[in-house]
């Protein structure tokens, strides 16, 4: 298993059109990919939006990204840019 903390940093947070992009990217890999809030508020597979929405991870949520597969280090870095880059949305600083 690997895992990094990231950070929400888009506008909108991980609404429905962001957390669809993350659905697809982990759904990429053959990896398992959960996210977990680092202030203990719940735990998401990666590849169920409804699992992802549940979340509720607004801007400035931290996230721990965690892999765990034959992939896991190319399905980590896949999630952890997407989230970094703000799922190619507005950023603010």
């Amino acid at each position: 298993m690997v895992d990094r903390r990231v950070t929400v940093v888009n506008r909108l947070g991980l609404h429905a059109r962001a957390a669809a992009k993350l659905v697809r990217t982990a759904g990429a890999f053959r990896s398992t990919v959960r996210l977990v809030r680092t202030d203990g508020a719940g735990a998401a597979d990666a590849k169920s939006i409804l699992s992802v929405l549940v979340l509720a991870a607004a801007r400035g949520t931290e996230l721990r990204v965690e892999a765990t597969g034959a992939d896991e280090r190319e399905a980590l870095e896949a999630v952890c840019a997407l989230i970094e880059q703000g799922f190619g949305e507005e950023v603010l600083a």
